[in-house]
């Protein structure tokens, strides 16, 4: 037996283990870059029948739609019911990597489902030692020491939401509320087919937000070498295209910084949105 060609033979070539240090990187290059996305995502989110339910998972996560991090807490869960009216989630549960519930689809027509999320953000030191800090502007006064140094505040707003729809698709559920990035449907985001564009809008306390980057990523990252993340940017108006290249489930997610905090003592702003759509097929 040649003992030196079983080794060269199961030795990797320099050629594969190229290939294997390349894929490694372009595996973590996307967690770097966006890691901890957080999303919701409906069982299904165009549903018949005379009695339909969906259930829905909320975590936040490197992997899109994989549990792997952390749940999506439920404390500001708000669903909108076609006609305008809040309704509520049922069978609610947070285990360790996911929070669920269930909702009943009694009224025909879209419900539009968020997670709003406001709180602050605080750095500072005490004694030299770098100090952060994240809570509730009512507990910043209890919890931050009156006499922290290099104090820098910023106002958290951010909104994670879903669509789902029962029969025909409405427009009423979908009205936006004037705080913070919201969402403002063109195409309706329960009538969206691979191969077409649909149009959006982006606003910022009610107004467009214009000149701003929306990243689109496909679902599925755990499966694939390359994130195929693309990207669009909104006009003087708000709004933005998006051709969607396949069918499956993707997330949009954008963001703004500026100093139009609202809430003492903040002195600056970061506005998030993220939203999971689905594409079906031809």
């Amino acid at each position: 037996m040649n003992i030196s060609a079983i080794l060269s033979a199961a030795r990797p070539t320099r050629s594969f283990a190229s290939r294997i240090a390349v894929l490694a990187l372009a595996a973590l290059a996307p967690l770097a870059a966006h890691a901890h996305r957080q999303w919701l995502l409906p069982s299904a989110t165009v549903l018949s029948g005379s009695d339909p339910w969906v259930t829905v998972d909320a975590a936040v996560s490197n992997d899109l739609f994989y549990f792997e991090h952390v749940p999506l807490r439920l404390d500001n869960l708000q669903v909108t019911a076609p006609d305008g009216s809040a309704v509520k989630a049922e069978n609610t549960s947070t285990s360790r990597y996911r929070s669920t519930f269930d909702l009943h689809l009694s009224q025909p027509g879209t419900y539009k489902v968020s997670v709003v999320n406001q709180g602050l953000f605080a750095s500072y030191k005490v004694d030299g030692q770098t100090r952060r800090w994240r809570g509730t502007a009512e507990s910043f006064a209890k919890e931050v020491p009156a006499n922290a140094q290099d104090l820098q505040v910023t106002q958290a707003e951010g909104r994670v939401e879903s669509f789902v729809t029962a029969g025909k698709p409405s427009d009423k559920g979908l009205r936006t509320t004037g705080r913070g990035l919201e969402l403002a449907p063109i195409t309706h985001p329960n009538d969206l087919v691979a191969g077409d564009t649909a149009s959006f809008r982006l606003l910022l306390d009610g107004k467009p937000a214009g000149n701003l980057k929306v990243s689109v990523v496909p679902g599925g990252i755990r499966y694939r070498d390359q994130l195929q993340e693309f990207s669009a940017t909104t006009d003087a108006d708000g709004k933005f295209s998006v051709k969607w290249p396949a069918p499956g489930m993707y997330w949009l997610e954008a963001e703004v910084r500026d100093d139009k905090a609202s809430v003492k003592p903040a002195k600056s702003r970061r506005a998030t949105y993220a939203v999971t759509m689905e594409v079906l097929p031809q």
